[in-house]
C-alpha cells in the first residue's frame, strides 16, 4: 500500500517529508535489486555439485563458469558505461533488468552447460551495467546527509544476498532442481523492476565522465593503488571461496546440511558487518580499511590450517564475512572519493578489477585444486590478500586523508592537490573535530 501511495503522489504529508520518503523508499529497492544481482552471480557456488552432476562434468570445471562469468564483466563494464553514459539512469536500469530476467529464463532452461554459460553471459552484461552506475545512484538520490547509509544498504543487499540468496538457492536446487533456482530469481527480479520503477524518479546522466577521463583517473597514484589492491584481495578471496562447497564436504568431511549452515554462517555475519562499518568508519576509516583485509587474510590461512574442525570453520567463516564485506565497503568510499567529477567511469574501472579477481581467483582455486588439491585453496588466497594488504599500507602512507568523512558541504581539496594540500586540509578539519 505505501508503494501505491508513492507512485500515486499522496499529498497528505508536507512535500519535503514524501520527499524524503520516497527517496529513501528508492534506496532500499536499489538494495533490493543489489540481493538480486549478488544472488545471482554467487549462487553458482552452492549449485557446483548438483550442475557438475547434471551435465556430468568435473565440478572444477563447471567450476571455470565463474570465471568466464567475472571476466565478461571486466571486459565490458567500462565499454558499456562509455557506451550508456548519456541514457537518462531509470531508463537505463530498466533495461538492464529485463535483459537480466531473460538471462535466467536461458539459465533455468538449459539442456547443455553451452546454454547454460551463453545465460550466464547475458547475465554479466546486466551485471556490467548495473554496478557501474548502482552506487553513485544510491547515493545521489538518497536524503541529505544520508549518503554513507545509502551505501551501507547496497552492501546488506549483499550480506543478505550471502545469507538468504545462495543458501537458499542451494536448498530449491537440491530439492526440485538448480534450474528452478534461476528461474525464481528471474522472477523476483521482475518484481523488482516494477518497484524501481514507481519509486525511482528520472535521472539524467551526470557527472559520469567519459573516454578523455581515464587517462586522468590513471594518473592518481592512490586511485591506481586502489585497483591492484583490489585484483589482489578478490583474487585471494575468491581463489578459497569459489570452491567452498567442494572444499567443505570433501577436505572438510561436512554434510550437505553443514555445508549450507557454514554458507549462512559466512552472509549472515556480513550484516553486522555492515552495520559496524556505518558506526565506526566515519571515526575508524583507515583502521576498519586495513583491519578488513588482514583479517580476510588471517581466516584464509586459518581455513587452510584447521579445516577439520567443523566449530573453528563456523567461526573462522563468521569473521570472515563481515571482513569482506567492510572491505568492499570502505573501497566504494574510496574510489568514489577519488574520483568525483568522473563517478561512473571510476565505478566501472573499479567494477571491472574487481571482476577480474573473481575470475582470476576462480581461475586459481581450480588449478590449484587440479594441480595441488582443493586443500591448499586457502593458503594461496591468503598469500594473496596479504600482498593486498601490503598495498593498503602504502595507501594510507601515501594519503591517510582517503576515505576520511566530513561533514555534508565540507569543501576537499581537488583530487589531483599535491599531498601538502592534503595533509593541511586535514589538519584543520581534524583540529576542527577535536
Amino acid at each position: 500500500m505505501f508503494l501505491l501511495n508513492l507512485a500515486l503522489g499522496v499529498s497528505g504529508m508536507p512535500r519535503s517529508t514524501l520527499t524524503n520518503r520516497r527517496a529513501s523508499s528508492g534506496v532500499y529497492a536499489l538494495a533490493l535489486s543489489a540481493f538480486v544481482f549478488n544472488t545471482s552471480e554467487f549462487v553458482p557456488v552452492g549449485l557446483l555439485s548438483d550442475i557438475s552432476f547434471s551435465f556430468g562434468m568435473p565440478v572444477t570445471h563447471v567450476g571455470l563458469m565463474l570465471t568466464i562469468y567475472a571476466w565478461v564483466v571486466a571486459l565490458t563494464s567500462l565499454p558499456f558505461m562509455l557506451l550508456t553514459r548519456r541514457i537518462e539512469r531509470r531508463r537505463l536500469l530498466m533495461g538492464t533488468l529485463l535483459l537480466f530476467i531473460a538471462a535466467h529464463v536461458v539459465c533455468g532452461t538449459a539442456g547443455s552447460y553451452a546454454m547454460l554459460v551463453a545465460g550466464r553471459v547475458g547475465i554479466a552484461f546486466s551485471h556490467a551495467v548495473f554496478w557501474s552506475i548502482t552506487a553513485s545512484l544510491a547515493v545521489r538520490i538518497a536524503p541529505p546527509g544520508k549518503q554513507a547509509q545509502a551505501l551501507g544498504l547496497l552492501a546488506a543487499g549483499t550480506s543478505i544476498a550471502m545469507v538468504l540468496g545462495i543458501p537458499a538457492g542451494r536448498v530449491i536446487g537440491d530439492l526440485i532442481g538448480w534450474r528452478t533456482t534461476f528461474l525464481l530469481i528471474g522472477a523476483v527480479a521482475a518484481l523488482v523492476m516494477v518497484a524501481l520503477r514507481l519509486l525511482l524518479p528520472r535521472l539524467p546522466a551526470q557527472n559520469v565522465g567519459s573516454l578523455t577521463s581515464i587517462p586522468l583517473l590513471f594518473r592518481r597514484r592512490v586511485l591506481v593503488g586502489l585497483y591492484l589492491l583490489t585484483i589482489a584481495v578478490v583474487t585471494g578471496h575468491f581463489t578459497a571461496y569459489s570452491y567452498i562447497e567442494p572444499f567443505a564436504q570433501t577436505v572438510a568431511g561436512l554434510t550437505p546440511l553443514d555445508t549450507t549452515t557454514l554458507l549462512l554462517v559466512f552472509g549472515g555475519m556480513g550484516i553486522p558487518g555492515t552495520i559496524l562499518f556505518g558506526r565506526w568508519y566515519a571515526h575508524h576509516s583507515n583502521a576498519m580499511f586495513v583491519g578488513s583485509i588482514a583479517l580476510v587474510a588471517a581466516c584464509l590461512l586459518g581455513i587452510a590450517v584447521a579445516k577439520s574442525h567443523y566449530w573453528t570453520m563456523i567461526t573462522l567463516c563468521a569473521l570472515w564475512g563481515p571482513a569482506i564485506i567492510v572491505f568492499g565497503l570502505a573501497m566504494q568510499a574510496r574510489v568514489l572519493e577519488r574520483a568525483p567529477e568522473a563517478t561512473d567511469v571510476a565505478t566501472a574501472i573499479y567494477s571491472a578489477t574487481y571482476n577480474v579477481g573473481i575470475g582470476a581467483g576462480a581461475l586459481l582455486g581450480s588449478d590449484v585444486s587440479v594441480q595441488l588439491g582443493l586443500s591448499d585453496v586457502g593458503m594461496v588466497g591468503s598469500a594473496l590478500v596479504a600482498i593486498g594488504l601490503l598495498i593498503s599500507i602504502w595507501v594510507i602512507r601515501q594519503h591517510p586523508d582517503v576515505g576520511m568523512p566530513v561533514p555534508p558541504g565540507t569543501p576537499r581539496p581537488h583530487p589531483d592537490a599535491p599531498p601538502g594540500v592534503w595533509r593541511r586540509w586535514r589538519n584543520r578539519h581534524a583540529a576542527r573535530r577535536g
